[in-house]
């Protein structure tokens, strides 16, 4: 209670800058997330699970400014077939997107899903409300009540081309909140890619549900903007024999903060959180991971590496729970991080808790510098030593990389990754 009173006045005062959407049938959830956020209160650098990063830019009623760029690279994922999604600062823009209508999949905008009667109302904050235990995540329940608008995508059979959605930030004092819903049905399989540095102060909560037998692959790039802020919330609930991998590639911002909370429900399911992460300079990136083990023979994998130079900050928060009765569980987590001088650092908590006994389950985290053996055996082979860095950089980061199956997708991380080492390393 001491808490909640102590984080009352800038919680009161974020929520008055925002207006509440009235009526149809996310009403409801919307009631609920915003009395969760006025329970909790909005996060405070003593708040336990923010104690590596301070939220102060995120819970602010004005969004910091941030300035804008023009981009230099051709946009990840264009020369793939898909179905393009675009937003502009939060909004979506109709001319530059696609029609919304695919095979196998429909998709509406939840600014436009007004009826009273709706399949994402039991959906819409469910599995958001549900990952607030053990742990409140009062900036998911804020997007909740606060959302503008979105994606609602109901998968009931293969999708054959990715749905990609495109986030521009093209306003300096822009402040967005995307809430997405995706339901995949028995049996049906989507992969959702997303890229773009979305806005000045970027808030999205991604909800996904996969029934029994359906797989979800997402692959996102976070973009290049320097002074971009940005909090992600991907809630995930996986049935029987169910895929759920994501992979995200993070290049540069100044403050950005990933949650990941998955609970596997069914037996036999599978759970991949993977990230690569560059940052140089001003620049703060914190991976939070939570992965509840509740069915047997489930496998879990959470691989996040992180390169840092120029006084760069990595955290990475992880945490595998295995409930009573989910034998046979496999739970693995790395988390590793390239220190490219003195002055960056990496902060990390990986944490196990087990009331199974039939487990294989295993954690690690390390940090280091580049390897001065390995470094000199690519000079003397006259590799120079520039290339040489940038080579085994990419070698550390492939872990990550590698846990996208997808060859095409996977091809173009690498390369952005290897553009942003030519930009940063030379």
């Amino acid at each position: 209670m001491a808490e909640a009173a102590r984080n009352q006045d800038p919680t009161e005062a974020r929520i008055a800058a925002l207006d509440l959407p009235r009526g149809g049938w996310s009403a409801a959830a919307r009631d609920e997330a915003l009395a969760r956020v006025r329970a909790s209160g909005l996060p405070q650098r003593r708040d336990e699970y923010w104690k590596y990063t301070r939220p102060d830019t995120l819970v602010q009623p004005e969004a910091p400014a941030a300035s804008l760029f023009e981009a230099d690279e051709a946009p990840l994922f264009g020369e793939i077939d898909r179905l393009k999604i675009v937003f502009v600062d939060g909004v979506f823009d109709a001319e530059a997107s696609d029609d919304l209508a695919g095979e196998n999949i429909r998709i509406e905008r939840l600014a436009e899903a007004t009826a009273d009667i709706h399949w994402a109302r039991d959906l819409y904050g469910v599995l958001e409300a549900r990952g607030q235990n053990p742990v409140a995540r009062p900036l998911a329940a804020l997007n909740t009540a606060f959302a503008q608008d979105g994606l609602l995508m109901h998968v009931t059979g293969k999708v054959s081309r990715p749905v990609s959605v495109q986030y521009h930030h093209r306003s300096e004092t822009s402040d967005a909140m995307l809430h997405h819903v995706v339901r995949l049905d028995q049996g049906a399989e989507l992969t959702l890619l997303e890229n773009g540095p979305a806005a000045a102060r970027f808030n999205k909560v991604l909800e996904v549900d996969v029934a029994d037998g359906a797989t979800f692959h997402h692959v996102r790039a976070q973009g290049r903007d320097h002074e971009r802020r940005a909090a992600t919330h991907i809630f995930a609930r996986l049935g029987t024999e169910s895929v759920f991998k994501s992979f995200t590639l993070t290049a540069n911002g100044v403050l950005t903060r990933n949650d990941c909370v998955i609970e596997l429900t069914g037996d036999d399911a599978v759970a991949h959180v993977a990230g690569a992460c560059v940052g140089d300079g001003d620049f703060h990136h914190d991976d939070t991971v939570f992965i509840t083990h509740d069915a047997e023979r489930c496998e879990s994998r959470q691989v996040f590496k992180k390169v840092l130079r120029n006084g760069a900050t990595g955290v990475f928060q992880g945490k595998i729970l295995v409930k009573p009765g989910a034998q046979k569980t496999d739970g693995y987590q790395i988390s590793q991080s390239l220190l490219l001088d003195d002055d960056s650092q990496f902060l990390a908590k990986p944490e196990l808790e087990i009331y199974a006994d039939d487990v294989a389950c295993s954690h690690g985290s390390t940090s280091g510098a580049i390897d001065e053996t390995a470094l000199f055996y690519l000079r003397s082979r006259g590799v120079p030593h520039v290339q040489a860095v940038n080579l085994l950089t990419l070698a550390f980061l492939a872990e990550a990389v590698e846990e996208i199956d997808d060859e095409t997708l996977r091809d173009e991380i690498v390369g952005r990754l290897e553009g942003w080492l030519d930009r940063h390393i030379g």
